[in-house]
């Protein structure tokens, strides 16, 4: 069904014109509801520190997580303490806690365990953002800047800059779901969230900064050992990835020149067992660095040639700039301690 549903994305044939009445209605509630968080009806709150939120309008992922990463070490090299929130897609349990780098990636979701390992930040994750943000904050005191993973459309949390990832996809066939991709009206929310747009795709479909992805030189073990992805080209190799866009791991495998034996073509978030290793010994299994905080765990793991294969994801130079001038006036500013007000 959810293939169905994306082909009818890209293009206005006859099921998403038999879904529009649909789109039409929850197009209504996502405008009512934004209006009573505008109203003050539903009550927001603010905090002592300035929120980043990356996300996106469109159904699915477009590359936030990688993003976040790179906002993460961005504010580091400037010495900027900074926190990550998130609700932790896919986790089992809805409690607020802190991920640590040997907590299981089935309680706190496998993109806040990657952000962790990636960048060592204070990374929180719970049903609600804001409540993470509190705990955050209350936990490391020093915390200047707070990044949310996804959440653009969590109005409860109030944020000072948006930043809106998109992929090839653009939004579509530009209608709200079901009958399109997007959880709300694009371009119509630039008019009442102005939002830093960033392509992490090849081809942009419209305005916005750009980003390069490319695999690293490297893929890495369990244990830690660098293996050189060119010193694969002549073995069997085994491809997996349980993420948005599988296919363009796949072809970033191929374009280096790897011959790919297999591959799966897993769901976002996919929750790996055994069986997804069954029948590829003799294999090099290939995965992205997002499934590998899942497939490490695996028993079966250690009885394959399991490697994690790094994205080296840039934005462009006047992204960073751009959010560098938007966030210099809300840190400098900053009081020395936390505090918030709800609104």
């Amino acid at each position: 069904m959810k293939d169905i549903l994306q082909n009818a994305w890209h293009a206005r044939g006859w099921l998403a014109w038999l879904l529009y009445p649909l789109s039409l209605a929850y197009g209504l509630a996502v405008l009512l509801r934004r209006a009573l968080y505008r109203h003050h009806i539903f009550s927001s709150e603010r905090f002592g520190v300035p929120v980043v939120v990356v996300g996106n309008v469109v159904a699915g992922g477009a590359g936030k997580t990688p993003l976040v990463i790179a906002l993460v070490k961005h504010l580091q090299a400037q010495q900027i303490p900074v926190g990550v929130v998130s609700r932790g897609y896919g986790r089992q349990g809805n409690d607020c806690l802190e991920v640590t780098p040997g907590a299981s990636p089935s309680r706190t979701g496998d993109e806040p365990a990657l952000i962790k390992r990636a960048t060592s930040a204070p990374v929180f994750v719970a049903r609600s953002r804001t409540e993470a943000v509190r705990v955050l904050l209350a936990a490391h005191p020093a915390t200047a800047v707070v990044v949310c993973d996804d959440g653009l459309q969590h109005y409860a949390l109030q944020r000072d800059i948006e930043i809106a990832v998109f992929d090839d996809r653009g939004v579509g066939n530009g209608w709200l779901l079901p009958a399109g991709p997007l959880r709300e009206a694009w371009p119509d929310r630039l008019r009442f969230d102005p939002s830093l747009v960033l392509h992490t795709g090849k081809k942009p479909a419209f305005d916005g900064f750009a980003s390069t992805r490319q695999l690293n030189t490297h893929a890495y073990s369990a244990s830690g050992e660098a293996v050189l992805l060119a010193g694969l080209r002549a073995r069997p190799v085994a491809a997996l990835a349980g993420i948005a866009n599988p296919d363009a791991f796949f072809d970033m495998l191929r374009e280096i020149g790897l011959t790919l034996q297999t591959t799966a073509s897993l769901p976002d978030h996919h929750d790996f067992s055994d069986q997804d290793l069954e029948g590829l010994e003799g294999c090099v299994v290939l995965c992205t660095e997002k499934d590998a905080v899942k497939l490490f765990a695996l028993p079966q793991a250690s009885r394959h040639e399991v490697l994690a294969v790094p994205l080296v994801f840039s934005p462009e130079t006047a992204f960073f700039a751009a959010f560098d001038a938007r966030l210099a006036p809300l840190i400098s500013p900053l009081p020395s301690g936390h505090g918030h007000q709800t609104a």
